[in-house]
């Protein structure tokens, strides 16, 4: 029987509803909107249809969206100065700075500069700290909305046996910490794992984070396991095609006859990160305001 598919772009319409729903009592309570800074530095044409996605969600769920488009030549003291300001500005609750920068700027020293209170991407070391530490805090957005598809397919996390694929600072780290919390026993995975199949086949939970088109095979996935696939690749374009289709870093075909649940790619794990993006935003602008959120409501 072949396994249910988790749909990350219904799940992330319903929590983008959410976001719309609570925005719109925020503006009311505070007095203002809530509101999300874009910092996007030269011209990467991906970079620019993400930024333009995520400007157009954020205005559409109710939040004030500010961007700021640097020119590719933009020197490292500049950008520290432009994230200072809107590290002091009040109407700005939320700032991303958009990776990869241009090769001579220091993307860590960027990213460290951003307040963790407005770290709406959570890849501060004190935001990276407060997950470590269990405390409150944003938290990275692609392992915020896996776990929040996992939670939904699963329930109670508790006691399940998780293998997390990968140990990026942007995924593999924070997502074994979030499993952590919700009381997996958690194996971190990577290059240097010996008899990777046999580590990820004893899993309940299968998250892949490493950027390794269709590297999890069918025969690694246990029966009955939910996989999680956080990998978007391109393959090379077959004959007469223009563009390789998109893969993930499970072999989807494989696996779907062995597991109970994965998410495909497209449509799983990437529609949920501009989502958790929306709304870490949206956390952020209630804590900076000092106004209430009801627990677990977003």
């Amino acid at each position: 029987m072949s396994a249910q598919i988790i749909d990350g772009k219904a799940y992330a319409a319903e929590l983008r509803s959410r976001v719309a729903e609570y925005a719109a009592t925020f503006t009311q309570a505070a007095g203002r909107k809530a509101g999300l800074a874009v910092v996007l530095v030269g011209s990467d044409p991906a970079s620019q249809v993400y930024v333009a996605s995520k400007a157009k969600q954020t205005v559409e769920c109710g939040m004030a969206s500010f961007e700021h488009r640097l020119p590719e030549d933009t020197v490292q003291a500049d950008l520290l100065t432009l994230v200072d300001a809107l590290n002091a500005d009040p109407a700005v609750d939320g700032i991303l700075v958009q990776l990869p920068l241009p090769k001579h700027l220091d993307e860590q020293q960027v990213v460290a500069r951003i307040s963790p209170d407005k770290d709406v991407d959570g890849l501060t070391p004190l935001s990276s700290g407060r997950l470590a530490l269990g405390q409150d805090g944003l938290v990275p957005c692609t392992p915020l909305g896996s776990l929040m598809l996992l939670k939904d397919r699963l329930g109670d996390l508790s006691g399940l046996d998780a293998v997390v694929i990968g140990r990026s600072i942007l995924v593999g780290k924070p997502m074994a910490q979030l499993l952590l919390a919700e009381n997996c026993t958690v194996t971190v995975a990577h290059s240097r794992t010996r008899d990777l199949p046999a580590v990820v086949r004893r899993a309940d939970i299968v998250v892949a984070a490493v950027g390794r088109p269709q590297m999890v095979r069918g025969d690694w996935i246990k029966p009955g396991a939910t996989v999680i696939d956080v990998g978007i690749n391109r393959l090379s374009p077959e004959p007469g095609q223009t563009k390789g289709r998109l893969v993930g870093d499970v072999d989807f075909a494989e696996a779907v006859e062995v597991a109970s649940a994965i998410t495909p790619v497209p449509g799983g794990v990437g529609p949920m990160t501009i989502a958790v993006l929306l709304r870490n935003a949206l956390v952020a602008a209630h804590r900076n305001a000092g106004v209430a959120l009801t627990e677990g409501a977003l």
